[in-house]
């Protein structure tokens, strides 16, 4: 145990070290929210990755399946790996040509300083779920290896206060660098454990039969009604919802030309989706390598079962492989996910109020931002019970019902007007939280009624006003 908690200490001073030394970079605004628009195709791809290989891929996606198997991720990792393939396909290039700052500066370009405003504050607070599961799962980490030493609380504040370091000075510049890093620690970390986990089982068929008898390779839902709406709206709520984000838009927006902002972002997809397969493969192996450990955890908190089982199970080696990927996988979402919104509210929601700052002063507000976000995050992360997975999946709703419609449709319906983005956002928004208070668990899914009705604003809002135009004109 002591050995253990050394090396994680050896590894977080370094890489801390490592983000603060990126931070020479940072010489203006731009340099701190898009690294300059100058990152290679290397560097965007692990960056992409990274981000995206968080607490909620090792510890919430995991535990999910040993619970519900296949059919229970559909939102991640087939619906956010699939959202990263569709943004470098479809929406990485047009955006990219843009020179804009933040997401937040397309909605006010496309559809006006209403919509910047509204979206923008949708997708800070989308952040508070994903940022705060990525704190939540530090300070289980801490616990963990320290032998619970260190409390859930205080590995918290240590995590987050350590992110918060290197993120606060370099910016997108340290993020990319320590997210490169990072990619080549979670790879050989998870390949590894991997290997060692199913050296134990006997092999990977093994697990992948077992798996198989006990009905977890099951996708596709029951055919009703409610389970094919409700497996439908998961699905979409992260290959959608998460579209319209600023860490991904941040990816895309560092890159340094647009053809690496498309190639980056489908890459980092796919390669997401295969090594999400592993931390699932690895918390299975647990039912055949120590049946009552999961079995006395699985109702109580799955997402310790993976931990215990290294802690328990292989060997020192393995375990420090495994606790580096983790860190690395969390450390990299963390920092990405500190950094994005606080850059979107200081452009989209605070600037207009100081019109005469210098960049060097606006440079200081998004410091300032990064602070007070990542307090805020820390007390939240504190003070909840949610599971890390539905931390992020749910985090996804209000960015699909308020923001991919006007997003998708202004960059690709010529006719989308003001009214129509407008009308979006507000129907979308109304009809969603409307359900979530009267119907939460009826035949539709309230996140699924939202984005239709988003959809019928946006073409309601944007064809009446031109069709009764015209009809006056007439």
């Amino acid at each position: 145990m002591n050995t253990l908690i050394w090396f994680v200490i050896l590894y977080w001073v370094i890489s801390v070290g490592i983000g603060l030394y990126a931070a020479r970079y940072v010489n203006n605004s731009k340099d701190y929210a898009v690294a300059g628009r100058s990152l290679p195709m290397y560097v965007v791809t692990a960056t992409v990755f990274a981000t995206w290989f968080g607490s909620e891929t090792v510890l919430g996606i995991s535990s999910t399946f040993v619970k519900e198997g296949l059919r229970g991720v559909v939102a991640d990792p087939f619906g956010s790996s699939l959202c990263l393939i569709f943004v470098g396909l479809f929406f990485a290039r047009p955006l990219y040509r843009m020179n804009l700052l933040t997401i937040g500066d397309y909605y006010r370009n496309k559809f006006g300083r209403t919509a910047e405003v509204l979206v923008t504050l949708c997708i800070v607070v989308s952040y508070l779920g994903w940022v705060a599961a990525q704190i939540k799962a530090l300070g289980l980490v801490f616990s963990v290896v320290s032998g619970g030493y260190i409390s859930n609380e205080w590995g918290m504040i240590i995590g987050a206060g350590s992110v918060l370091i290197y993120t606060l000075m370099g910016g997108m510049w340290s993020v990319a660098i320590t997210d490169f890093l990072q990619m080549i620690i979670i790879v050989v970390g998870m390949l590894y454990i991997g290997w060692e986990v199913s050296g134990m089982v006997g092999g990977a068929g093994v697990v992948i039969s077992h798996a198989a008898n006990a009905g977890k390779l099951e996708f596709w839902p029951n055919p009703t009604a409610k389970e094919s709406l409700w497996f439908f709206a998961a699905w979409i709520t992260m290959m959608l919802g998460s579209i319209p984000q600023q860490d991904v838009f941040q990816r895309v927006a560092s890159s340094k030309n647009e053809k690496i902002a498309g190639n980056a972002s489908v890459l980092g997809g796919v390669l997401y989706f295969c090594f999400a397969f592993i931390p699932m493969f690895l918390a299975y192996s647990a039912t055949l390598i120590d049946p009552k450990m999961v079995e006395s955890l699985i109702d109580k908190d799955s997402q310790l079962i993976l931990p215990t089982l290294i802690m328990t199970k292989v060997p020192m080696l393995a375990q420090v492989m495994f606790f580096g990927a983790l860190l690395s996988a969390i450390k990299s979402c963390a920092s990405a996910t500190l950094l994005a919104p606080s850059v979107t509210f200081s452009e989209n929601i605070l600037k207009p109020f100081f019109p005469k700052q210098s960049d060097k002063q606006f440079l200081f507000m998004m410091r300032a931002v990064v602070l007070v976000f990542t307090a805020i995050i820390t007390v939240f992360a504190m003070n909840t019970e949610s599971s890390i997975y539905k931390m992020v999946e749910n985090a996804y709703k209000v960015t699909l019902v308020a923001a991919f419609v006007p997003l998708s449709f202004g960059l690709y319906w010529k006719r989308a007007t003001t009214q129509g983005g407008l009308a979006s956002i507000i129907l979308g928004i109304v009809s969603w939280v409307s359900m979530e208070v009267f119907a939460a668990d009826g035949l539709w899914p309230p996140q699924l009624v939202g984005v239709l009705m988003s959809v019928t604003g946006m073409i309601a809002g944007s064809l009446l006003p031109q069709f009764v135009h015209k009809k006056l004109a007439v």
